[in-house]
């Protein structure tokens, strides 16, 4: 069983990671939409992770790595913004939140922990059906190569062992 410092750790390297790629991401887009949605996710994710930061106190933390190189490649193959929303909502949001459901159900987290786990999942799943509302009023895409592009996020994520998760102890 991973301790709960590192359960908690790995989270907000989650979250952190997050905030920090999209908040650089979201100047570089053109969509004036996704450019406000990305932004709002990345202060949504920043406020999550100052939760586990001010829990934890001390830590240190690197990007991790396999979140932030898919985040990064959607932003650089589609600047309109599309692309890294459909990857927030579909690819790393869901196994962020496997990591979160992994985390309560096998570290022994205790009550605060529990608390902060439990917010990051809801705040996580807000901001997926918020990429949701804001997509449907967006034109659908119906480009063969950039949804070749899009199915290859995920498949990046699958060969690097993160086929269902961002695991608790990477």
């Amino acid at each position: 069983m991973t301790s709960s410092r590192d359960t908690m750790a790995h989270l907000f390297s989650c979250f952190d990671t997050m905030y920090l790629v999209l908040g650089e991401g979201a100047p570089t887009l053109t969509n004036d939409a996704y450019v406000i949605r990305t932004y709002e996710m990345a202060r949504a994710f920043g406020e999550v992770a100052l939760r586990f930061r001010e829990h934890l106190v001390d830590v240190e933390t690197e990007p991790l790595a396999p979140l932030a190189d898919v985040l990064r490649r959607a932003i650089s193959l589609d600047n309109t913004g599309a692309m890294v929303l459909f990857a927030m909502a579909t690819v790393i949001g869901p196994r962020v939140l496997v990591s979160l459901r992994d985390a309560r159900e096998t570290s022994d987290l205790d009550e605060p922990e529990l608390g902060i786990a439990v917010h990051a999942s809801q705040v996580l799943v807000q901001e997926i059906r918020a990429v949701g509302d804001v997509a449907g009023e967006q034109a659908p895409i119906d480009d063969p190569k950039w949804q070749s592009d899009a199915q290859s996020l995920s498949a990046d994520l699958d060969m690097g062992g993160n086929a269902e998760s961002f695991g608790i102890s990477r």
